[in-house]
């Protein structure tokens, strides 16, 4: 499964590059997401409960950063282990570029492997929630930067 989007938002590229990078602003935007631990500035983990149709499961995952082309952008790959419901395990690549100053546009392409239950689900089953997930983070994602300017 492949997924790619771009969203503007309000703020310089070195500070949604910032955000990208605290736990606790991830934390509030990745839906479902209990908790996301820093072991580093690569690698995290993370506990996020999430409902795919009729399946709902805990994953509990690892996901690594390749931080090489900051603040313009970064890698990362991760994966993620649900129990019976199965596993997830990809890849995306973040780029940001000031558009304009104060006005930054993140694009990102991102590749997913599933198995177990979810994989029995359906493709276009799984590809509609991959985007509603990925959307839901980004519009969250965004409204933290325009809370941050209305404050």
């Amino acid at each position: 499964m492949e997924l790619a989007d771009e969203i503007v938002i309000n703020a310089p590229r070195d500070r949604v590059y910032a955000a990208l990078n605290d736990p606790e602003i991830l934390k509030q935007c990745i839906p479902g997401c209990e908790e996301l631990i820093m072991h580093s500035p690569t690698e995290l983990e993370a506990k996020v409960v999430l409902k795919v149709g009729p399946v709902k499961a805990r994953f509990t995952g690892k996901v690594t950063l390749d931080t090489t082309n900051a603040p313009g952008g970064f890698s990362l790959t991760g994966e993620g282990s649900g129990g019976p419901a199965g596993f997830a395990r990809g890849g995306a690549d973040v780029t940001l570029v000031e558009a304009e100053p104060g006005v930054t546009t993140l694009s990102y392409t991102a590749k997913a492997e599933i198995g177990g239950k979810l994989a029995q689900l359906g493709s276009r089953l799984i590809q509609g929630t991959a985007k509603k997930l990925s959307a839901s983070f980004f519009e969250k994602f965004a409204a933290t930067f325009e809370n941050e300017a209305a404050a």
